[in-house]
C-alpha cells in the first residue's frame, strides 16, 4: 500500500478532529471517569466520530481499533494484517488540567508494527507525521511544514518525560542509566515528537502504556531515524491480544540497552 498517496487525507481528518477538540477544550467541558478512573470529555467521543467517519471514507476495508471505539473480540483482532490505531485524545489529564499538551493520534499498523503516524497537539497548533522509511514533518504554529530528524546527542542528554506519570522506576532508570542530564517536561505522546524534531534524547517509560497512547507517534519517532524499544531491546509489538505496552524506551538511533 503507497502510503504518501494518503496521508493526505489522514492529515485532513486530524485537523477536523482537533478543530472540534479546540473548541471543545475553550468550553466549561464536564468531566466523566471511566471504571478504571482515567478521565474522559466530550472532546474524547466527538474526536473518535469524527476519526473513524473519516477513515472510513478513507479506506472502508482497513478496521478501526481507537480507545474510544467498541471492544472488538481477540477472535477478531488476531486476523488483521493492516488496522487504523486511534487514540483520539491522548493526555486527558493535561486536557482536563488545560496545560495544553494534549494530542490527537492516528497510526497505520501493519504485520504488528507502525508504518505511518499522525499527531496533531490542537492547543500548541502543532502537527506531526510520518511515513517509515520515507521521512518525517511537523508543521509549527505558523504553518510552516518542515522536515524533522532526530539529533546526535550530546554528553548530557535530553530527557523528556510526563509531569503526571514520572514515577520512581522511571527516575531510576534515568540516573542509573544516564546519569548527567538535562529534563524536559512534555505531556502525551509529544514526548516521542520532541525526540524526532531533535528537541530531546531519550524517552523512558517504566510504566503502563496501551498501543494507543504510541502508536502513531512512534512512526513519527521512526520516520524521523529514532526508534522504540523493550528494556531488552526488542521492537514494541502491535495488534496483541492484551493492548498494554511492555516498559520500553524511545530514543534516536544511538542508545543500546544494556544486556
Amino acid at each position: 500500500m503507497h502510503y504518501s498517496s494518503i496521508l493526505p487525507d489522514v492529515i485532513k481528518v486530524a485537523d477536523e478532529a482537533s478543530e472540534k477538540v479546540l473548541h471543545i477544550y475553550q468550553s466549561d467541558f464536564k468531566v466523566s471517569y471511566k471504571a478504571d478512573d482515567s478521565p474522559i470529555t466530550a472532546a474524547d467521543t466527538a474526536a473518535h466520530d469524527i476519526i473513524s467517519h473519516g477513515l472510513r471514507s478513507i479506506s472502508r476495508d482497513i478496521p478501526i481499533l481507537s480507545e474510544e471505539g467498541k471492544n472488538i473480540p481477540w477472535e477478531e483482532r488476531k486476523h488483521w494484517r493492516r488496522f487504523w490505531l486511534v487514540d483520539p485524545v491522548d493526555g486527558t489529564k493535561d486536557f482536563t488540567q488545560r496545560t495544553g499538551e494534549f494530542t490527537i493520534n492516528i497510526a497505520m499498523i501493519e504485520d504488528g508494527q507502525p508504518v505511518m503516524g499522525v499527531v496533531i497537539a490542537p492547543a500548541l497548533k502543532e502537527a506531526f507525521w510520518g511515513i517509515v522509511g520515507e521521512g518525517a514533518h511537523m508543521r509549527d504554529r505558523t504553518g510552516r511544514v518542515h522536515r524533522i530528524r532526530v539529533a546526535e546527542p550530546k554528553a548530557v542528554k535530553r530527557v523528556v518525560a510526563s509531569k503526571n506519570h514520572l514515577n520512581e522506576e522511571t527516575k531510576a532508570f534515568i540516573e542509573e542509566k544516564l546519569g548527567e542530564h538535562e529534563l524536559i517536561q512534555a505531556g502525551s505522546s509529544l514526548k516521542f515528537c520532541r525526540i524526532a524534531e531533535g528537541h530531546a534524547d531519550i524517552y523512558p517509560r517504566l510504566g503502563p502504556t496501551c498501543e494507543w497512547d504510541t502508536g502513531a507517534a512512534q512512526a513519527v519517532l521512526m520516520a524521523a531515524g529514532g526508534k522504540v524499544e523493550t528494556l531488552d531491546g526488542m521492537p514494541l509489538k502491535y495488534g496483541k491480544q492484551d493492548v498494554l505496552n511492555p516498559y520500553f524506551v524511545a530514543t534516536g538511533s544511538w542508545y543500546i540497552p544494556e544486556p
